[in-house]
């Protein structure tokens, strides 16, 4: 009797056995951490060298200093800072004042909601004026996987350099997020925005303001 009933559940054994075996083979793999998946961002081998500036009748504004009341440097046309920060693509470390103007450098950390914001905005600046302007991005207080799922999502591509130690913000004495600096082709900052989150239209209004380009909104 003992063996008859056995081999009657055998069957529905193995059967179970061989479902349970498919449905792992089907599950989609895991997502490889950050560490193996590429860089979203590009390396930083180009910073040093300047983009083409806007010739004269091009359409550029003269730039002005930063008007009294508005968020800016403690002195208009302080120079960088003399830092020296990683790249989030590794190779050599980067100086800050090597990074040739114009520029639009932006400090920015994924847990910040602003920062997440603004970032679309400013890598469709770095397209719209390729050649003319350099977008530099500065992640700090932040995790590698944080800021490279970041630019995964949002479709962020410009060269991405790596403060942790927040050495930036304290040169320039500011604790804001996010912070953005508008960096003149002498490499002296014209103007530093800590207002919240930009848009395409203020970001092309500020450099045409501080660094005397026209760039479409």
């Amino acid at each position: 009797m003992n063996r008859r009933v056995a081999l009657a559940v055998l069957p529905l054994l193995l059967a179970v056995t061989g479902c349970t075996s498919g449905a792992a083979d089907d599950d989609p793999p895991p997502r490889p951490a950050a560490a193996e998946r590429p860089s979203p961002f590009r390396d930083c081998a180009t910073l040093s060298a300047a983009p083409a500036t806007a010739s004269p009748g091009s359409g550029a504004a003269t730039p002005t200093s930063t008007a009294p009341g508005t968020p800016g440097p403690a002195a208009s046309g302080q120079s960088l800072p003399e830092l020296t920060l990683s790249c989030f693509t590794g190779g050599a470390p980067i100086a800050l004042r090597d990074v040739a103007g114009p520029a639009v450098i932006n400090v920015w950390a994924s847990w910040c909601g602003p920062c997440r914001q603004e970032l679309p905005a400013f890598q469709r600046l770095s397209e719209r004026a390729a050649g003319r302007l350099q977008v530099v991005g500065v992640n700090t207080r932040d995790s590698r996987s944080g800021a490279q799922s970041i630019g995964e999502d949002f479709g962020v591509r410009f060269p991405i350099l790596v403060d942790q130690g927040d050495a930036l913000q304290r040169e320039l004495k500011r604790n804001a997020f996010p912070l953005t600096l508008f960096v003149d082709a002498q490499g002296h900052i014209r103007h530093i925005d800590a207002t919240g989150a930009l848009d395409d239209a203020t970001l092309a209004k500020l450099v045409g303001q501080h660094l005397g380009l026209t760039v479409p909104a």
